[in-house]
């Protein structure tokens, strides 16, 4: 094992560089993007007034590109996080809510209902002056749990 190591050492002293990268990144730009987030993201499903989608096409799709791009190295970076220091779900959580794919919405909604990201999210929202999210059938001050079914 000390021998794979020695041998190594330069991936290790790459992965020991790019975890903190990715942590100094996670911590500088996952307050800003989960603070920009409108508290009803949600719980509705059309975009917020005065969005760049009513922009000039050229610029929408520019916008488009670079949110998606943007996206992908949120969810890139927050992978390798979940085992490393740092906050990898929430990472995950920013670049998916920036991605445009099929099945986004339930996903994002099966990732925030957990309690500690949910928890979490709003933690981080509340430092930036921000309402807590706001999820159907969840108030700000309860968990992110399901109400539970009606007893017969």
């Amino acid at each position: 094992m000390m021998e794979w190591l020695e041998k190594h050492e330069g991936l290790l002293l790459g992965m020991a560089v790019a975890s903190a990268a990715t942590l100094v990144l996670a911590v500088l730009l996952l307050p800003v993007l989960l603070a920009r987030m409108p508290a009803d993201y949600f719980v509705r499903g059309t975009p917020p007034p005065g969005s760049w989608r009513g922009r000039h096409p050229l610029l929408r799709a520019v916008l488009r590109a670079g949110k998606n791009a943007l996206g992908l190295v949120l969810v890139l970076v927050g992978i390798p996080l979940i085992p490393l220091p740092g906050q990898g779900l929430l990472t995950i959580l920013a670049g998916l809510a920036l991605l445009e794919f099929p099945g986004k919405r339930r996903l994002e909604l099966r990732l925030i209902r957990l309690p500690g990201v949910f928890r979490a999210v709003n933690w981080l929202r509340g430092r930036a002056c921000r309402p807590p999210l706001r999820l159907d059938g969840v108030g700000p001050g309860e968990g992110a749990r399901d109400p539970a079914p009606p007893r017969p």
